[in-house]
């Protein structure tokens, strides 16, 4: 029923973590336990962005309209992220602005060099920034990606060699932009600089809203988020480590249950089998409802989801992803696919929203280092729901915590705006949890918060 996880499911998910079983249950509550009642918390400067269990602490950065390293000023709209090693007590992170659903400036764009955009209109794109883990502060901070629009969110490329980068609009010449958008790009983890934005095209043009490459086969599993016209896709590349020499475009299908519908009545913990079906052409010119890659592939008998959006892998080779609005109460799902072998697998649904209160609208998602889950809310419901902590606020965002045992806790609230969360990614030491505040167009309400406290006290 609504709500609840398996504890088979729960079991496979704490085996999956990358990270998981390095950190040792310290005193306090057990480790399927929850951190306590939260309070609203003070960051480096006094300024109170989350509300926090007792113990945690977390310093604010990368905030919109401050100047950047490179002498740019720090775009708007914080969205996915991700965390890599960068050298000792340095990581990278790499994050998504979504900004330009129409051509041209339009306030706290980002830029950068005219020589590296992959459009002259598009004002979206990345930034990649330096972090020092043990100072717990912001070493530089540069463009890495330009030219593009509504870069929501991606994920790891193959061997956690960069960032994918995705594009959640179709858009192109007849909406006025110089070039068509709706790809995904590669951002290097070691560039320093903006590199020449290339659009992927063979692995589809679509609403995208995630990326994520499996480190051992190489096949890169991709969200999309086109309302109830959104299907679950891999592209299987002629080259993992160069994903520019083309591949093959695939949609998933329920076996036996063609144009299966996942949106609603679905039973948490069941498996189902699954197979793919190919999209002929991955890059129409021109996407219409009848051009589409969903429509390609529903017409091949592939499945239909409601908004998927975050996705991540796990080290044993399953992909997590969300559902926005999926779900009886139309408030979120969490899936979890499973392949077992080239043209098979597995989908099961690990937990659905029983409402608002409990979880809603999940967004961006991670598995934590001891196998638990915590999903960013985009509360797009507009139903008013309000939180005590963040007073004069509607539609709270939070960080929705879910544990082994399958209960969803309330993580963190933003007590700062009425934006979204974000970009929810570990170090990769599993000290220190990044997210990022998305915000607005005025200055100073998009930032990154790194947060650290007593994990082992709970099952994060």
């Amino acid at each position: 029923m609504a709500g609840i996880v398996t504890s088979a499911t729960l079991c496979a998910l704490g085996a999956h973590s990358a990270r998981a079983g390095k950190r040792e249950p310290g005193p306090g509550p057990k480790a399927d336990t929850f951190y306590g009642a939260l309070k609203r918390t003070r960051d480096q400067n006094g300024m109170e962005v989350l509300a926090l269990p007792e113990g945690f602490e977390y310093v604010t950065f990368g905030k919109s309209g401050q100047p950047m390293s490179d002498g740019f000023v720090t775009p708007r709209n914080h969205d996915g992220m991700t965390c890599l090693p960068l050298g000792k007590d340095i990581v990278r992170l790499i994050r998504n602005h979504e900004i330009g659903k129409s051509p041209g400036s339009s306030g706290l764009d980002l830029t950068g060099p005219k020589a590296t955009r992959y459009d002259q209109r598009g004002r979206g794109g990345c930034v990649s920034l330096d972090f020092d883990l043990r100072r717990k502060q912001l070493v530089q901070d540069f463009i890495s990606l330009n030219g593009t629009i509504v870069n929501c969110a991606g994920g790891l490329a193959y061997q956690d060699a960069g960032w994918l980068s995705c594009e959640e609009i179709v858009y192109g010449p007849e909406h006025g932009f110089d070039k068509p958008h709706g790809f995904t790009f590669f951002v290097p983890k070691d560039a320093d600089r903006p590199a020449s934005a290339r659009p992927i095209t063979a692995m589809g043009r679509f609403k995208k809203e995630a990326a994520v490459a499996d480190n051992s086969s190489g096949i890169v599993y991709q969200t999309e988020d086109d309302l109830d016209q959104s299907g679950f896709y891999r592209f299987l590349p002629n080259d993992p480590a160069d994903l520019m020499l083309g591949g093959t475009l695939q949609m998933l299908a329920v076996s036996d249950f063609p144009n299966y519908d996942a949106r609603n009545n679905q039973a948490v913990g069941a498996e189902l089998r699954t197979e793919w079906v190919t999209i002929d052409n991955p890059n129409p010119a021109i996407v219409s409802p009848a051009s589409s890659c969903f429509a390609q592939g529903y017409a091949k008998g592939g499945a239909r989801f409601r908004r998927l959006e975050g996705i991540y892998r796990s080290d044993a080779n399953s992909i997590y992803f969300s559902s926005t609005n999926g779900g009886n109460v139309r408030r979120g799902q969490l899936w979890q696919f499973t392949p077992v072998d080239t043209n098979s697998g597995t989908l099961q649904l690990v937990y659905e929203s029983p409402g608002s209160k409990v979880l809603d609208s999940p967004d961006n998602i991670c598995v934590s280092p001891n196998g638990g889950i915590l999903m960013c809310e985009d509360d797009t419901s507009f139903d008013g729901d309000t939180d005590p902590l963040a007073p004069g606020i509607r539609n709270v965002n939070r960080l929705i915590a879910l544990g082994h045992d399958g209960v969803a806790s309330v993580f963190a609230v933003n007590v700062y705006n009425d934006s979204e969360l974000a970009g929810v990614c570990f170090s990769p030491d599993g000290e220190i949890l990044f997210v990022n505040v998305f915000g607005d167009k005025s200055p100073g309400s998009a930032l990154t918060c790194a947060i650290w406290g007593p994990w082992s006290n709970g099952p994060l």
